[in-house]
């Protein structure tokens, strides 16, 4: 009676926890949700969306949707005493504890929940009264590695054919900081054919090597997130840690975040930053001016810029001027000539540039705009200058000059928001042509004038995240053209269809030769061998990785290891334990 009573409670905690996984999968089909799902007092469970950032990304590359079960926090409430007395009642009241972190599960709980997962995906199982049977995510279960070998997940997925499953997968992830946990290929080798009685086994090896590191810079807040890194592939791995062969496929990986002092563009992020003031101002009627950057006031220097042309009248010599419109030819002296000029600020500054260039490093309040404008619109109307200007210009300023050439300006109201306006207009000119110079062909999607300021101030913000990386990889990495032109084009791709994201991660399909220098003397942030046997859905793979930083978020090292390790070094073993194929 004992024994058949456990089974009933068993059987009641199947139905229950079926009914869990469909409910928690349809609510995912909706659109995934933030906050987890409560199973039992224990339990809760997170659904990540495919493409979404998984906690498994460090040895899983599943990109489909997962099922993340770990520790939960639960209030005592009185429907979790009536589902105390109701075993046909497992999901209560949850109540998350804001701020902690992943907490883990035992692994013998971890057991029972990957059983659990099981029971609800075998079609045979019809005393569970599966309307239909649905392939679920892959589960996957955090374990605090308080078992021998410190397992830290432990993982099912589904085997299927087409819309039928066929069976289950099990993956244990084991994971030390211990140095005595080094491999031994051969061992791993071994370990692989006698737990799935392979005789043939294939190697696949993967490293990552760090190009340029992420670094806190003095005077800063926020550590700044970018970096640049090469993922690296190849079949065959003769040993543990083997430098990976110029015949191997590789990625480059870029994230850069603007603004960092080190980079040969900073100052036009700064400038970039003093546009996106004018235009938050123009947007909320409030501006937070910044801290000029030169002793002389906005108005000393427009009155001698003025002077200046007073003085000379027709000084510039506009046949030496360049044709915006023209377009760069596109090869590979045409690039170098291109970042060249990044470093030097272009020649043809017209009229309204120029007076960008003073303004932005010295306007200091709301008045200071009017005034200059003020003096500027005046020596218009009086004829005392003739200012060169841009053809194709669209500020309301250069509107303004374009009219004086003919002795009739329209009347204009410098207040309200007039002012604010009539500088970021001219300001967005100076910086379109400054990033159009630096790109092959004319991109008329980021200079476009049709669209409202503010999505032309945004847009300039992704030319600029663009040229961050293309400045970056010329200057760091030494690119040429043949990488240079693919990189900007899946940039350019990129930023067509997307809002600016300065933590993507742009790829680049590239050959180990271009970037081997900068890590053939360095130690690899990760290093990892593949043991694979079998074919198709009987394919069985054990993983052994090697990393820098820690693996498992809810780990630490004291978890994984007695005591200090000298150096940070974490070892990890992904296997395919068994599978299960449902008749």
């Amino acid at each position: 009676m004992y024994h058949l009573g456990r089974g009933k409670r068993k059987n009641k905690l199947s139905e229950c926890f079926v009914l869990f996984c469909f409910r928690v999968y349809n609510e995912g089909n909706k659109g995934i949700p933030k906050d987890p799902f409560p199973f039992e007092a224990d339990v809760q469970v997170h659904l990540i969306g495919e493409g979404c950032r998984s906690p498994l990304e460090s040895f899983w590359n599943g990109n489909s949707m997962i099922f993340i079960m770990q520790k939960g926090h639960a209030e005592r409430t009185d429907k979790m005493e009536e589902s105390q007395r109701d075993d046909a009642t497992y999901i209560l009241e949850f109540t998350p504890q804001k701020g902690s972190g992943p907490v883990a599960l035992s692994v013998t709980r971890g057991k029972q929940l990957i059983s659990l997962y099981t029971l609800a995906q075998n079609p045979n199982m019809t005393h569970l009264k599966i309307s239909k049977p649905v392939v679920l995510p892959p589960l996957w279960v955090r374990c605090d590695s308080s078992d021998p070998e410190h397992t830290c997940w432990l993982g099912a997925e589904p085997l299927k054919n087409g819309n039928k499953i066929t069976g289950i997968s099990f993956h244990v992830v084991t994971c030390n900081a211990d140095k005595t946990c080094f491999a031994n290929l051969e061992d791993l080798k071994k370990a692989h054919k006698f737990r799935h009685r392979s005789s043939i086994v294939a190697t696949k090896g993967f490293a990552q090597y760090e190009l340029i590191r992420s670094t806190t810079l003095e005077d800063t807040v926020v550590e700044s997130e970018s970096n640049i890194y090469v993922d690296i592939t190849w079949n065959i791995v003769d040993k543990i840690l083997q430098t990976p062969p110029l015949t191997a496929a590789a990625t480059l990986n870029i994230r850069l975040e603007s603004g960092d002092p080190r980079s040969p563009v900073f100052q036009l992020h700064r400038e970039l930053q003093f546009l996106l003031v004018l235009a938050e101002g123009l947007k909320t009627g409030v501006t937070d001016w910044p801290e000029p950057l030169v002793a002389e006031s906005a108005v000393e220097l427009v009155k001698e810029l003025l002077n200046d042309l007073k003085n000379k009248l027709d000084g510039f010599n506009t046949s030496v001027h360049k044709n915006d419109a023209e377009k760069v030819q596109c090869d590979s002296a045409a690039v170098d000539s291109s970042i060249k000029s990044l470093f030097n600020e272009r020649g043809d500054l017209d009229f309204a540039e120029q007076l960008w260039c003073k303004m932005r490093r010295s306007v200091a309040s709301y008045q200071d705009l009017v005034e200059c404008f003020t003096l500027i619109i005046k020596s218009l109307e009086y004829g005392e200058i003739q200012p060169w200007i841009h053809q194709g210009s669209s500020s309301l300023l250069s509107k303004l000059i374009q009219q004086s050439y003919h002795g009739a300006m329209e009347a204009i109201s410098l207040s309200g928001v007039t002012p604010i306006q009539m500088l970021l207009e001219i300001g967005l000119d100076k910086m379109k042509k400054d990033y159009v110079s630096c790109f092959i062909g004319k991109h008329d999607y980021f200079i476009s004038t049709s669209v409202e300021l503010q999505e032309q101030v945004h847009r300039i913000q992704k030319l600029h995240h663009m040229l961050e990386i293309l400045v970056s990889c010329t200057v760091f990495l030494h690119f040429k053209h043949e990488n240079l032109f693919p990189l900007m084009q899946s940039c350019i791709k990129y930023y067509k269809e997307n809002p600016l994201n300065e933590k993507h991660v742009f790829q680049l399909p590239i050959r180990p030769a271009v970037v081997n220098k900068f890590y053939q003397n360095d130690h690899t942030q990760i290093w990892r061998v593949e043991i694979n046997s079998g074919h198709g859905q009987k394919e069985v793979k054990t993983v052994w990785q090697l990393s820098t930083s820690p693996p498992v978020e809810h780990m630490t090292s004291n978890n994984l290891v007695n005591g200090n390790t000298e150096e940070s070094m974490y070892f990890i073993t992904m296997a395919n334990c068994s599978q299960v194929h449902f008749a």
